[in-house]
């Protein structure tokens, strides 16, 4: 082509108006243009871009662990190491201390330590992992009592949403026997976890224990003692009799359907229809020290969860099964990929006679999930408070403060406008400009009980079981 524009022209007297002649003259006609390719990456100015990221060998580090593994990480300019942690403490303190960059955390993770329930430094998020995503599984003797004190669940496929009516009396049972509050697990207290179990318990009527200032266990007045279990060791806990059932995250509910030891009950889709779950976490001194880097880990962290959620025009989810796979390498979460792709496809197993089509079971991208959502924070905020882990009366005006302290969407927000820019993310899937940053009033619970996060006092004692707060806090 460049023989064709210099034709006719001297070499030494080219002007403006032979350019444009020669080029008028190009035959464009049998050009192709690859209407399918991304705009490159806007590159920014990286303050660091040798990172390393921790998580806990869940399924829900999935967005983390497909960022690195699709090549998003590596196409914003980041080097990022992917590490396993052995406990949620450790992850927690490595964040903190500056040996991990950022990590897979629990929701309740940033919020625990900003407020300073256990250790205290401030957390931030700008990226929420999933929603949903956990189970509650108990052990095949205490199914089968749960039968006993209602038939309807000796069907082969019993009716879902199965409450804790039927476990109450085996509670009250075994309480009364021990001497002792009936032994449950869960993986850390500020998990979701916790609260999803405390708030299936209480749902029933059973207590499961108070957090007050000289205690940090939350056993206070408790018919079920909540202890601490890693997640990827709850299957075994549960099979040597130590606990009679837990609470965690895939795929260890599933673990124990095929190991034979335990039956899930519930899920957590069912206690709260897509509830918040892990987030992505770092100090809010990494976020200031590097706010360009911050943001590029969130744009691959936000196509990560896109291709994580991607359907073919029938709704399959078309990634899945190669995310379970790459999820179920030992230096991941190192659990059968057959375990794993139960709950990532879209498929839960209750029981061998008892599987269920649930497409929502792991969310990562649609329905904003991965929007961190100012009433997700305060959820977490007003549970706290309602088991005493927040020892104080606080106005409602604190817990609306306290989540734009920690949930950053004013950087989600950044970061997918760079990417609607670059062609790869549509303005449609993220909200809207206007949003305020809190869901809609949902009554979606497992008690029906409605949750207005611009009322947390009102929530907070609209709870049989639980501390109460004075209304006049309301206003305030």
């Amino acid at each position: 082509m460049g023989l064709m524009l210099l034709a006719g022209c001297s070499s030494d007297n080219i002007t403006l108006d032979d350019l444009a002649d020669a080029a008028a003259k190009v035959d464009v006609s049998s050009m192709k243009i690859d209407e399918t390719a991304e705009a490159p990456a806007e590159m920014l100015s990286l303050e660091k871009t040798k990172l390393k990221f921790g998580f806990i060998k869940l399924t829900d580090c999935a967005p983390i662990v497909i960022a690195k593994e699709k090549g998003y990480f590596d196409d914003e300019g980041l080097s990022v190491e992917v590490e396993a942690q052995s406990n949620w403490k450790v992850l927690l303190d490595r964040v903190i201390d500056g040996q991990l960059d950022g990590a897979h955390m629990l929701a309740g993770q940033p919020i625990g330590a900003t407020i300073g329930f256990g250790t205290k430094s401030p957390i931030i998020t700008a990226y929420s992992l999933d929603y949903n995503g956990n189970g509650i599984t108990v052990s095949n003797e205490v199914w089968a009592q749960m039968q006993e004190n209602d038939p309807a669940l000796k069907s082969e496929t019993p009716k879902h949403p199965i409450t804790a009516d039927s476990l109450k009396p085996i509670v009250a049972e075994y309480k009364q026997k021990q001497n002792e509050p009936f032994p449950m697990g869960m993986v850390f207290p500020v998990s979701t976890h916790n609260y999803e179990i405390r708030y299936w318990l209480a749902a029933a009527g059973i207590h499961p224990g108070l957090y007050t200032e000289t205690d940090v266990t939350g056993v206070k007045d408790a018919d079920v003692q909540l202890s601490v279990t890693p997640p990827p060791q709850m299957p075994q806990t549960l099979e040597a009799g130590i606990i009679k059932g837990y609470c965690v995250g895939e795929p260890w509910n599933q673990k124990a359907v095929m190991a034979g030891i335990g039956v899930p009950v519930t899920t957590n889709y069912d206690i709260w229809k897509n509830n918040p779950e892990k987030v992505f976490g770092v100090s809010k001194t990494w976020a200031e020290t590097n706010p360009n880097t911050h943001l590029a880990v969130v744009k691959a962290l936000i196509r990560a969860g896109k291709w994580l959620d991607a359907t073919d025009e029938s709704g399959k989810l078309v990634n899945r099964q190669e995310a379970a796979k790459i999820l179920s390498r030992k230096d991941y979460v190192g659990a059968e990929e057959d375990v794993i792709d139960n709950s990532m496809t879209g498929t839960f197993v209750f029981q061998k006679t008892d599987v269920r089509e649930m497409p929502d079971f792991n969310v990562f991208f649609k329905y904003n999930a991965s929007y961190p959502h100012y009433s997700d924070c305060i959820w977490f905020l007003t549970q706290m408070r309602r088991w005493g882990q927040i020892t104080e009366s606080k106005p409602a005006s604190w817990y609306a403060e306290t989540a734009k302290e920690i949930y950053k969407p004013e950087i989600y927000r950044q970061a997918a406008e760079m990417l609607i820019s670059e062609g790869k993310l549509d303005p449609n899937e993220i909200p809207a400009p206007d949003y305020d940053g809190y869901r809609e009033v949902t009554s979606e619970f497992i008690d029906g009980n409605p949750y207005d996060a611009k009322d947390p006092i009102g929530y907070i004692n609209s709870f049989e079981i639980g501390y109460k707060d004075d209304g006049a806090l309301a206003a305030q």
